[in-house]
C-alpha cells in the first residue's frame, strides 16, 4: 500500500517508515500539515497515518480538510500521545477509522492497517466483482459488460480492475505507471494517455453504461460512476429533442 504519515519528529518518522517498508509498504513522511495536505491532494494514497500535534495545525484540522476536499473515503489512523477517552472520541467523532496511542508496537500498527486495508476493500479477495453492468472475473481476468464478453489485452484487464477497485478517487500518470505497469514514475507519461483513451472505447465508458473516466488536468485521471438520475435526465432530454425535431419535421 501507499500511506501517508504526518509525523514531525523524524526519528519517528524514521521508525515508522520502517516498520512498513519491512511489510511490503511504501510511506511517504511529513513533517507539517500544510505539506502533508498539498501531497494528498495531488498524489494517490491508499490509508493515511496521523499525528496529533504538529507545528503549523492540529492533525485534527487535517483530518477534517481530508474528509472535506478527497471524495472517497480514505482509511485515517490516528497515532498520538494523546490518549484521553475525550481525545478518541473527538478523533473518531472528526473521521478516523481507528487510533492508536503511541509508542505504537510494531505488530499492533501493521495489524491495524491491515484491517483498515480490508474494510476499505472488501472486495479484493472475491473472485466476481460486479460493478454496475460490468463483471469481473479475477480468476480467468475476463470483464463482461451486460454479459456480453470485452476483448481486452492483459494490460486493459490489469488497469480496468485498478480503475474500479479504486473508483472516485485521482490517479496520477506516475502511480498508474508505477501500479499498473510496474514502471518508473519518471518515464514518458503518454503511455498513460494512449492507453486510457483506448479503453474508454473497449470498455464503453459512458453515462449509459453507468461510469466514465475523467481527465484531470495536469493531474491525472479518476473513474467516476454516473448518477442514474443524471444519466435518465440526459435520456429523457435527448428524446425530447428527438420529438421536437419529429414535430418540425411534420
Amino acid at each position: 500500500m501507499r500511506i501517508a504519515l504526518l509525523e514531525d519528529q523524524q526519528e519517528q518518522a524514521q521508525h515508522i517508515q520502517s516498520i512498513l517498508s519491512e511489510r511490503g509498504h511504501h510511506c511517504d513522511s511529513f513533517p507539517t500539515g500544510q505539506g502533508f495536505l498539498s501531497a494528498a491532494l495531488h498524489r494517490s494514497y491508499d490509508l493515511m497515518i496521523l499525528d496529533w500535534q504538529i507545528p503549523d495545525m492540529t492533525g485534527i484540522d487535517v483530518l477534517k480538510s481530508i474528509r472535506a476536499q478527497i471524495n472517497w473515503p480514505i482509511p485515517v489512523l490516528f497515532l498520538t500521545q494523546r490518549d484521553s477517552e475525550s481525545d478518541i472520541v473527538e478523533a473518531l467523532d472528526a473521521g478516523a477509522d481507528d487510533f492508536l496511542a503511541k509508542p505504537a508496537r510494531a505488530a499492533e500498527l501493521v495489524a491495524r492497517i491491515n484491517a483498515l486495508a480490508r474494510r476499505a476493500n472488501p472486495n479484493n479477495e472475491k473472485e466476481i466483482l460486479k460493478y454496475g453492468p460490468f463483471e469481473v472475473n479475477t480468476q480467468q481476468r475476463t470483464i463482461n459488460l451486460h454479459g456480453e464478453a470485452l476483448t481486452l489485452t492483459d494490460k486493459d484487464f490489469d488497469l480496468t480492475l485498478f480503475l474500479f477497485q479504486n473508483q472516485c478517487r485521482l490517479l496520477t500518470r506516475e502511480v498508474l505507471l508505477e501500479r499498473v505497469w510496474g514502471l518508473a514514475r519518471d518515464i514518458n507519461t503518454r503511455t498513460v494517455d494512449t492507453h486510457m483513451s483506448r479503453l474508454r472505447r473497449r470498455l464503453g465508458l459512458n453515462p449509459e453504461n453507468g461510469f466514465r473516466i475523467k481527465t484531470i488536468y495536469q493531474r491525472g485521471y479518476r473513474l467516476e460512476a454516473m448518477k442514474t438520475e443524471v444519466v435518465n435526465e440526459d435520456m429523457t432530454g435527448t428524446q425530447e429533442a428527438n420529438q421536437e425535431v419529429q414535430v418540425q419535421n411534420d
